[in-house]
């Protein structure tokens, strides 16, 4: 059925690739929603061999049912050849054995019938993309999306098209990259960064396990002082680092999403305070209204958009 023509509602297929799991899902390109029960989320180990990560996400899209559009959006993290689906993971401590690896030929190949064209594009690209266009950076010309997780991700949107050249964004479009207080920007902002930081002025014993995020949320809400300076020193560097940036890329919103989002009401204000665009224009900074949802609506939106490449 690959070679026949579909109607307009023909659901999209998509996968969204990540560190811990892979996600599949049918997206309807009329509602702009992944249809619920098409939503299949498995484990995935980033450190297994590339048959084997391969093999697993192969495994997940086939679980979906078969009624849908040739076209894949697959959103999968840096680095990576988006044009080409070539690996690119050298050094960063995830999907090493997929470093020069051919994954879009791989999972062609594992998906058989099922894929007659793959489009790849970066996960935060994805969910800023989902966000545009249905979320909250609907109706913002020029929006820089972040997804805070172990790291910083990043995408600088202008009319809902993610802009990766020019002297108005970081190199690439990638926050990350940057430096503050000659420190790359992860060493400050990243799960990594505050666990540590609130180690060292609480005096965690070394032999001691640092507390998660989410648990050093907790004590920031019960008043610790340690937690509190954490999450204060952590974002404010981000508004700090992002500043000039959107001055630039003359921004007039930054949307922000992933698993430290949750954490809405300590993050928005440290970030927000630092987040001074010399120019003083008002930036709005917003929770993300799909953030679960937003990545798989970017990448069939991606899918589906003939100017983006297909393998």
């Amino acid at each position: 059925m690959t070679g026949a023509a579909r109607p307009a509602g023909t659901p999209v297929p998509v996968l969204d690739i990540g560190g811990t799991h892979v996600t599949a899902a049918l997206v309807d390109p009329v509602t702009d929603s992944p249809l619920p029960s098409s939503v299949l989320r498995r484990p995935l180990g980033s450190d297994a061999t590339a048959d084997n990560v391969l093999d697993t996400i192969a495994r997940t899209a086939l679980e979906l049912p078969a009624e849908h559009g040739p076209c894949w959006g697959v959103a999968i993290p840096g680095p990576f050849d988006y044009d080409t689906g070539i690996g690119r993971f050298t050094g960063i401590g995830k999907f090493e054995a997929l470093s020069g690896v051919d994954v879009g030929a791989g999972l062609r190949r594992r998906l058989a019938d099922r894929a007659e064209h793959l489009r790849f594009l970066n996960d935060a690209d994805a969910f800023a993309i989902g966000e545009y266009h249905a979320g909250a950076a609907a109706g913002y010309e020029r929006v820089v999306c972040l997804t805070l997780g172990t790291g910083v991700g990043s995408s600088f949107l202008r009319d809902g098209l993610p802009v990766h050249d020019g002297t108005d964004i970081p190199p690439g479009g990638h926050v990350h990259r940057l430096t503050v207080h000659g420190r790359p920007l992860e060493d400050l902002v990243s799960r990594r960064a505050i666990r540590d930081r609130y180690g060292r002025l609480a005096s965690v014993a070394e032999d001691r396990e640092l507390p998660d995020v989410h648990e050093i949320a907790a004590l920031v809400k019960a008043g610790n002082p340690a937690a509190t300076e954490a999450f204060r020193y952590a974002f404010g560097t981000l508004g700090q680092a992002l500043a000039p940036w959107i001055d630039r890329f003359e921004a007039t919103a930054v949307v922000i999403g992933g698993s430290m989002a949750q954490s809405w009401d300590l993050i928005h204000p440290a970030f927000s305070v630092r987040l001074v665009p010399a120019g003083g224009a008002t930036v709005h900074v917003l929770p993300a209204r799909q953030p679960a949802e937003a990545p798989l609506i970017g990448a069939a939106r991606w899918a589906r958009d003939t100017r983006s490449a297909a393998l």
